[in-house]
C-alpha cells in the first residue's frame, strides 16, 4: 500500500497547523459559524444534530494495521468508544468536540491518514474495487491509478470551489463492486489487445449519482490510454467546472449537466478540451505512476490447502458466504461483517478494530480494507489460517455470516445523528436485520441487497437496492417509501418506489410479503433481483397494496 513521501507528510502536518489556528479563533468568539463553516467542512468537520462529526478520509478504502489501531484510539479518546465505517470506504465519529479536533487530526498526521476533501464541494475520497490487488478478475491493480487521482486531486486550485461535490470511482475489472456508474466519474482500467500484448487504458463514464435525482453514468470514452488517464479526467472536471449550475445546488451536480446537455454534446466538449490539454501537457510523469505502482507490488504468496476442514457447520457457513475467491489459490478474501442481527450497520466498537488490526498484520500482510458495503476486509488471507481468523472473529462478534444477504444491509446515520435526515434508518435496519435472522428466512432468501436512507440525498444508497427504504417526512411523522428492483453492480439499474409509504412497522411487514412473493415465483437459480426483474412489479404491489 501507499506510504506517505516527505511532501506528503508535509502538506498533511500544515493542514492540521492551519486548522488549529482557525478552530481556536472560533472557539475564542473572533470566526462566526458563517465564517468557520467553511473552513471545518474543508478538513470534514460537519455540525450534526447532537455534536460535531468528523469524517475521516481512507482513500480507495485500504489502510493497515497501525492506521486502524489509530482511529480506534481516536475513537477511545475522543469519541464514545466506536467509529462509523460509511459507504465511501471512509470512517465517521459522530461525538468530537471543536475543541479536541486539532489533536485528533494531528493524531491521524502521525500515522499518515488526514479528513482533507471528505467534505465540501471539491473532489471527495476516491473509492475503488475493495478486492483490489486480490480479485481474480481484475485486469490489474486499480489502487495505483486511483493513488494517482488522489494526488492530483488534492489541493487542485482549479476543482477546489466546484459547483458541487464531485465523487470518483475506478476498478479493474468486469464485475462492478464499487457502484462505479453510480459516481459523478467512474472508471474502469482495461486492457485491449495490440501486437505487444494488450495496452491499458481506461473507459470512463460520466454523469452518475444517485440523491434527489439518480442517474446512471453513461460511458463517454470507450478507451483513454494510459498515459493520458489523468489529462482526460482533467477534461471531464473542466467541462464541468465551467457549465455546472451554481445558481441551484440541486442542479449543481455534473448528471444534471450530462442530462441537460446530452451525453453527445458533454463527450464533444470534453474531446475538444482534452485534445487542448495534450497540447499543455498536465499528465504526471510516466515515472511518478511507477513510483506509485511500485508500493502496491503484491505480497509474498506462498502455496499451502486449497480446501478447509467443513465439519464445523458455523464455520463452513461463514466460509461459504463470507469469503471471496483471491488471484492465488491458496488464499482468499476473508469478509468481517459490520452487521450482527440487532446491530447498528457500519458501527465498530474500538476493540473490534484492534482485534481486525492484529489480525491484519497476523494473517493478511498487514493490510486491509473498508468496504463500500460498511464492512471490513482482511484481503490476502491464507486458507490454511482461515479457521484461525474466524475463531478470533467470532470471538469479538465479527463472524455474522451475511454478506449479501438481507441482514447485509446499508444504511445512513439518519435522524439519530444526521442534520439533514427526516426519518431514523439505524433502528428499523436493526429490527429487519433481527426479523429475517430470527426466523431462518435469511437462508432461504438468499443475496438479497437491502439498503436504507433517512432522506433524499441517499447516504444509504436506497435506489441502488434490490430493496430500497426511504425515510420521507409525512406531515411531521416518519413515513418509508418502499421501491424494488435496484442494482449497483455490472447490472445497474435504479429501483422503482412501489407506491404509497408505510410507518416503520408497516414497512417491516411490507419487506416481509415482498420477500414472500419472490419465493412464491422465483425459478430455480433466480436470486430476487431476477425474479423482480423477469415478473415485474405487479405481483409484489398486488401483494402490498391489494
Amino acid at each position: 500500500m501507499y506510504k506517505y513521501d516527505l511532501y506528503d507528510q508535509a502538506m498533511v502536518d500544515a493542514r492540521v497547523a492551519e486548522f488549529r489556528d482557525q478552530a481556536r479563533r472560533r472557539l475564542e468568539g473572533k470566526l462566526t459559524e458563517d465564517q468557520f463553516k467553511p473552513l471545518r467542512l474543508m478538513n470534514g468537520l460537519y455540525l450534526q444534530l447532537h455534536a460535531y462529526m468528523l469524517r475521516v478520509a481512507i482513500p480507495y478504502g485500504t489502510l493497515d494495521s497501525r492506521q486502524l489501531e489509530m482511529l480506534a484510539d481516536i475513537a477511545e479518546r475522543y469519541d464514545r468508544g466506536y467509529g462509523h465505517f460509511t459507504t465511501r470506504q471512509n470512517i465517521q465519529y459522530n461525538w468530537i468536540r471543536l475543541e479536541d479536533a486539532a489533536d485528533i487530526l494531528a493524531d491521524l498526521a502521525k500515522v499518515e491518514m488526514h479528513a482533507i476533501q471528505t467534505s465540501g464541494n471539491c473532489i471527495r475520497n476516491i473509492s475503488s474495487d475493495h478486492f483490489a490487488g486480490a480479485a481474480a478478475d481484475e485486469v490489474v491493480d486499480p489502487r495505483p491509478y486511483a493513488e494517482l487521482m488522489r494526488q492530483w486531486s488534492s489541493f487542485h486550485p482549479e476543482f477546489t470551489y466546484l459547483p458541487r461535490k464531485f465523487k470518483i470511482a475506478v476498478i479493474a475489472s468486469d464485475k462492478d463492486r464499487a457502484a462505479m456508474r453510480l459516481h459523478d466519474i467512474g472508471v474502469r482500467i482495461v486492457k485491449r489487445a495490440n501486437d505487444s500484448g494488450g495496452e491499458v487504458g481506461a473507459q470512463f463514464y460520466a454523469g452518475g449519482g444517485m440523491g434527489r435525482t439518480p442517474m446512471i453514468a453513461p460511458l463517454i470514452r470507450d478507451f483513454v490510454p494510459i498515459e493520458h488517464f489523468i489529462t482526460y479526467a482533467e477534461a471531464c472536471l473542466r467541462v464541468y467546472n465551467r457549465y455546472g449550475r451554481r445558481d441551484n445546488k440541486y442542479k449543481a451536480r455534473i448528471k444534471i449537466l450530462v442530462h441537460e446537455l446530452g451525453a453527445a454534446e458533454y463527450t464533444r466538449q470534453v474531446e475538444e478540451e482534452f485534445a487542448h490539454l495534450l497540447s499543455v501537457g498536465v499528465e504526471p510523469p510516466r515515472e511518478e505512476l511507477a513510483r506509485i505502482a511500485a508500493h502496491f507490488a503484491d505480497p509474498a504468496f506462498i502455496d499451502g490447502p486449497k480446501t478447509v476442514d467443513r465439519s464445523d457447520p458455523d464455520f463452513a457457513l461463514w466460509v461459504d458466504r463470507n469469503t471471496h475467491r483471491h488471484k492465488h489459490d491458496a488464499y482468499v478474501s476473508a469478509v468481517i461483517s459490520l452487521k450482527p442481527a440487532g446491530g447498528i450497520p457500519g458501527d465498530a466498537t474500538a476493540e473490534q478494530m484492534r482485534v481486525v488490526a492484529r489480525l491484519a498484520k497476523q494473517y493478511s500482510f498487514d493490510e486491509l480494507r473498508v468496504m463500500h458495503t460498511q464492512n471490513l476486509l482482511l484481503p490476502h488471507v491464507r486458507i490454511a489460517d482461515l479457521h484461525a481468523v474466524w475463531s478470533a472473529l467470532d470471538a469479538a462478534g465479527l463472524a455474522a455470516p451475511n454478506m449479501d444477504t438481507i441482514e447485509d444491509i446499508i444504511a445512513c446515520p439518519g435522524l439519530d445523528y444526521c442534520s439533514l435526515a427526516n426519518a431514523r434508518s439505524i433502528p428499523l435496519a436493526q429490527r429487519i436485520s433481527e426479523r429475517f435472522a430470527e426466523t431462518g428466512r435469511t437462508e432461504v432468501v438468499g443475496e438479497l441487497k437491502l439498503k436504507i436512507s433517512g432522506c433524499i440525498n441517499a447516504c444509504g444508497h436506497h435506489h441502488a437496492g434490490h430493496i430500497g427504504i426511504l425515510g420521507v417526512d409525512k406531515k411531521g411523522v416518519e413515513n418509508y417509501q418502499l421501491s424494488l428492483g435496484g442494482s449497483e453492480a455490472e447490472d445497474v439499474s435504479l429501483a422503482k418506489i412501489t407506491g404509497p409509504g408505510f410507518d416503520e412497522d408497516g414497512v417491516i411487514a411490507a419487506v416481509e410479503k415482498v420477500t414472500d412473493v419472490y419465493l412464491a415465483s422465483r425459478a430455480e437459480g433466480e436470486r430476487f433481483l431476477d425474479t423482480y426483474r423477469r415478473i415485474g412489479m405487479e405481483p409484489f404491489k398486488e401483494a402490498l397494496y391489494g
